[in-house]
């Protein structure tokens, strides 16, 4: 019996001593983040931005294997609206 009131005894120091360190981890971590954002916040970058000339053509082969994939996914009921480039 005495065993198990050692096991139990070291079971619940084990886990409140990692429950406790975590608690701390987080909260430690917190006040980092706080800290970092408000002396040293991100600098914005200006970005030029140039005008675009409109999307790049998408080539032929590349139409064919999008239209291809769509009516084997959809049966033949699927339908191509438009493709744009990202």
């Amino acid at each position: 019996m005495e065993n198990i009131e050692t096991a139990l005894l070291l079971l619940v120091v084990g886990m409140g001593t990692v429950f406790a360190i975590l608690t701390l981890v987080i909260y430690l971590g917190k006040l980092l983040i706080f800290l970092v954002n408000k002396y040293a916040p991100e600098e914005e970058i200006l970005i030029k931005q140039i005008p675009a000339k409109g999307p790049a053509p998408i080539p032929g082969n590349i139409i064919a294997a999008i239209t291809a994939a769509v009516n084997v996914v959809t049966h033949g009921k699927g339908k191509i609206a438009k493709v744009e480039k990202l």
